[in-house]
């Protein structure tokens, strides 16, 4: 038998680090080629790891809840000499000569229980057993996959030192052995306030735990206590619940001050905000806009059975303006000294999630209907808050549209995401009185806030772009004049 050690890849966009949120296999179990061992938090996504061999786990080398830099060892496997001979190069590679390997992308969630071959590894063949990186290497073939049995996964250890982002002291930790289903952002805020999500009654569809049982069976938990714990927790940055209580609290027994480890999501949005502010010399500009029209239109298509939202028309309305003010849609090319202008518009869209901002994008949008608009939005916006966003979906994005009127705001300086030229917040639509056809009436009324960069973008051009848009939503007939 020989030992390899498994190194934390690059999962995508050259990230240098990830968080490990959970093992699906322990110490001796059998692993075959690309079965999933890890759910693995990036700064964006939280992704499955699948073994890049298949043999027996000789050690685990990183707790849960650690953050690991990518090439650094993560665990030990036993592999059959025959198949380590038939498969290892004549040196190993270091980690930065590895091939960047393909990204896994996210799956639905898998409850806590994990699958173990039945069959020993030699029963492989020596192809399917070779030594690969995530995502190479040849797949199991249908038919041929092993028999499996359900193994329960085994509690986390109680003495994790601190600073290795397990549990405060005082804090059960939470050993996820149930066979409760929830998704991997809920297991992992499970694993953080040390909630047993098998003792959690989910209240989601088909039974599945979501968030707030989670929050309220921990709240549950601390109300039985004696007291507020104290320490630090591994928090996710988002959910209070996921926060370390700290300092002297108050007669109703609620803590003085609150914090929460900068990681994972905020992390990343916190580096990328401050990167595009200092970066980029942000203008903003605000348009108010009868929207009655866009309104009535976005009724009439729904009535018809088809898919239509307000976002998915200002989604169709910016892409159209971007096609008379193309330099809307350009980045800054700092290497070549060149402001690149960009064909087609991969259209970002901010989504606000368990684990914090994210932006994925919605390839060659202008080519798309307000329908197939509505629908891409509808799909990338429930993928990402199950925290199934590949990386690679949150990359490439050329301009971006971001909704706070969801949120009852009416207008914002929106910060513009690192590499684009622009973002456009729409707010909430009111009703007020307004000016239509010499008189007074009340009218449907959005308020639309433009940031953009103003190395690639001048003052007339993004008033154009907005003045553009307000058009084709104060009249959406007018996109025959604009197109």
């Amino acid at each position: 038998m020989t030992v390899h050690e498994f190194r934390l890849p690059d999962l995508g966009e050259g990230l240098t680090e990830s968080e490990i949120v959970e093992w699906h296999v322990a110490v001796g179990d059998r692993v075959a080629l690309n079965q999933t061992i890890a759910d693995v938090e990036t700064a964006k996504a939280i992704v499955q790891l699948p073994s890049p061999f298949a043999g027996v786990v000789a050690a685990l080398l990183v707790e849960p809840g650690m953050t690991v830099q990518v090439g650094a060892p993560i665990v030990s496997i036993e592999v059959a000499a025959d198949a380590a001979l038939a498969s290892a190069p004549e040196s190993e590679p270091e980690p930065s000569e590895a091939p960047a390997p393909r990204t896994a992308a996210p799956t639905e969630a898998a409850p806590a229980t994990v699958d173990e071959p039945e069959v020993a590894a030699e029963a492989a063949p020596a192809a399917e057993r070779q030594s690969v990186l995530v995502g190479y290497g040849p797949a199991l073939e249908s038919g041929s996959r092993p028999k499996r049995k359900r193994r329960t996964l085994p509690e986390r250890p109680a003495d994790r030192p601190p600073g290795g982002g397990g549990p405060a002291a005082g804090r059960r930790p939470a050993p996820l052995r149930g066979a409760a289903t929830a998704t991997p952002p809920v297991r992992k805020l499970a694993h953080d306030v040390g909630v047993d999500l098998s003792e959690v009654d989910g209240t989601g569809d088909g039974g599945q735990v979501t968030r707030a049982d989670v929050t309220r069976f921990a709240e549950q938990g601390r109300a039985a206590a004696s007291g507020p714990a104290t320490g630090t927790d591994a928090g996710t940055g988002i959910d209070a619940a996921a926060a370390t209580s700290a300092g002297s609290s108050s007669a109703d027994g609620r803590p003085a001050e609150v914090r929460r480890p900068i990681k994972g999501v905020r992390k990343a949005t916190a580096e990328a905000m401050v990167r595009s502010a200092f970066a980029a010399p942000h203008v903003t500009e605000f348009l108010a806009v009868d929207v009655t029209a866009a309104s009535e239109l976005v009724t009439r298509l729904k009535a018809r059975g088809q898919s239509a939202s307000m976002l998915a028309l200002v989604a169709k309305a910016l892409c159209i303006a971007v096609g008379r003010n193309p330099s809307l849609n350009s980045r800054w090319d700092d290497a070549t000294n060149e402001i690149v202008e960009l064909r087609d518009v991969a259209l970002g869209i901010a989504v606000a999630t368990p684990r914090g901002l994210l932006v994925p994008s919605i390839p060659d949008a202008g080519s798309k209907t307000v329908p197939q608009l509505a629908d891409a939005i509808r799909e990338l916006a429930e993928t990402a808050r199950e925290g199934r966003t590949p990386p690679s979906a949150l990359s490439g994005g050329t301009i971006t549209i971001t909704n706070i009127g969801v949120f009852g705001v009416d207008a914002g300086t929106p910060i513009i995401n690192p590499g684009e030229a622009a973002i456009l917040a729409m707010g909430a639509v009111r009703r007020r009185p307004w000016e239509f056809e010499g008189g007074i009436a009340l009218r449907e009324v959005m308020t639309l806030s433009l940031s953009f960069d103003h190395r690639l973008v001048d003052g007339e051009q993004g008033s154009r772009f907005l003045t553009d848009i307000g058009g084709v939503l104060r009249d959406p007939a007018s996109v025959l004049a604009l197109v």
